[in-house]
């Protein structure tokens, strides 16, 4: 017979882990230094991305 690995499943904690502060409004963000400059609004812009769920947001200056 073969060796049979065993897959361990993830908990519920495990697998939904951190998501529940970002479905409440409690994102963890920083900057992304890439393209600062907005072409469209010819404006500065600070891109922020949620290290936990990868949302963005764009805030000009």
């Amino acid at each position: 017979m073969t060796n049979v690995i065993p897959f361990k499943r993830l908990k519920p904690s495990d697998k939904h882990k951190g998501k529940s502060l970002c479905r409440e409004g409690f994102h963890k963000w920083e900057v992304v230094t890439e393209n600062q400059f907005d072409v469209k609004q010819g404006k500065l812009v600070t891109r922020y991305k949620c290290k936990r769920c990868g949302k963005t947001k764009i805030k000009a200056h």
